[in-house]
């Protein structure tokens, strides 16, 4: 006789993610834990004990990512999934959180039913997801499957001058696990889509191809303080100009070029950033986004050219300093099949999509059969206070994890 699918407990999940949640809390129901943060500490501690209360094999690698792992019944590598639990300074409570508490949801309903799988089962979190306080993102991941240089990454200072490596050791978090000490079978990440696609199409589940490839850049820009009412235009060197033309020239050549390019100048810093000074010194970052690495190649070589013809005519000096690059990333055929077809098995629509977003499953990818589960983000708003996915979508995605976890762990 067949027997009812187990599923997960939606009570308990979303209990977790609010009692996790008020680690870092802001005004309006948002988060900041930024990465190796005394808050992030307080968030490791209380997910660190979820795992052990599981039953789970905890173990903590020399970049601070933690892994938890549940005994199969046989030897081998195990399927793995997870995310991150530090944000953005405004963000919200479900961007990373909901695939490593999703994750532990589905170790706990498998305890309840006494289902011990053929593989082992593992659930992790990555340090520095977000790059927020420490450049690059995925940073955690990147050094976890052998694409960034674990040396190199202890020795990033954040925003605050601190060091990845000091940061680490003030927190506790600073493990002797070897980094890549397994590869996993298999990488399946549950994840708010953090865009409106879902939402406004109608669909429950979001089977995602592939992820985006990511250009970070920083750009100094050095002209010269004068007098705003006595310099004339013509005599002007002026950073603050330069910067502004550069973030227009963003924004129209990534219109004309259409299709998934984005680019975005997220960060601007004047100085001396005065109401009546020319402004002598501008930083700001340009975020550059496309599926198709040849054209994001194209994106990055005209931008560049651009800023540098835009300072050339203003007289101002540029220097240059690449943040983050990351190719884009597909998905293998198999993994998108698995989580398209559990969806409909389990009732739900569904629609294969790209992410816009940088996840720690592009970095698994390279290394192992890799997919991603998308539910809805309400008005398509993340990196917010106000990122919001309604429990039945929580749901559905995390039942979805389950059964497809299962399909791959036997």
């Amino acid at each position: 006789m067949q027997t009812e699918a187990p599923r997960i407990n939606i009570d308990r999940l979303v209990n977790r993610i609010d009692t996790l949640a008020g680690i870092g809390a802001v005004a309006g129901g948002g988060v900041c834990r930024l990465a190796l943060s005394d808050e992030d500490r307080k968030g490791r501690d209380l997910v660190a004990r979820w795992m052990r209360d599981l039953g789970l094999a905890v173990t903590t690698d020399r970049i601070g990512n933690l892994v938890g792992i549940r005994s199969g019944s046989e030897a081998c590598p195990p399927v793995l999934t997870g995310s991150h639990i530090d944000t953005v300074a405004t963000g919200g409570r479900y961007d990373g959180s909901l695939g490593v508490l999703a994750g532990l949801e589905v170790i706990a309903t498998l305890n309840e039913a006494g289902i011990t799988t053929r593989k082992p089962l593992g659930v992790a979190f990555f340090t520095n997801e977000e790059g927020a306080r420490f450049a690059p993102d995925m940073m955690g991941s990147g050094v976890h499957q052998g694409f960034l240089d674990l040396e190199e990454m202890l020795d990033i200072r954040g925003i605050d001058g601190r060091r990845v490596g000091d940061a680490l050791a003030e927190i506790g978090y600073a493990g002797t696990e070897p980094v890549g000490s397994f590869r996993a079978d298999s990488y399946l990440e549950l994840h708010v889509e953090q865009g409106p696609v879902l939402e406004q199409e109608g669909f429950t589940i979001g089977a995602v191809e592939g992820v985006q490839g990511i250009s970070w850049t920083e750009y100094r820009l050095t002209g010269t303080s004068n007098h705003a009412g006595t310099t004339p235009m013509h005599l002007r060197r002026d950073a603050g100009y330069v910067a502004a033309a550069v973030a227009v020239e963003a924004r129209r050549l990534s219109k004309e070029m259409g299709g998934s390019q984005v680019a975005t100048v997220g960060l601007t810093e004047l100085k001396p950033n005065l109401v009546n000074v020319i402004a002598a010194e501008a930083l700001l970052t340009l975020d550059l986004r496309n599926t198709d690495e040849k054209l994001l190649q194209a994106a990055e070589a005209r931008l560049n050219e651009a800023i540098k013809r835009f300072a050339s005519e203003e007289g101002v000096g540029v220097s240059s300093r690449r943040l983050a690059r990351f190719e884009p990333v597909m998905f293998a055929p198999d993994m998108i099949n698995l989580v398209e077809d559990t969806a409909r098995r389990l009732g739900h629509s569904v629609k294969r999509l790209p992410s816009g977003a940088g996840h720690d499953a592009q970095m698994f990818a390279p290394n192992c059969p890799t997919g991603m589960i998308f539910v809805p983000s309400q008005g398509g708003i993340s990196h917010n206070v106000a990122e919001y996915t309604a429990p039945e979508d929580i749901r559905a995605g995390a039942d979805v994890l389950l059964q497809a976890l299962l399909s791959r762990a036997g």
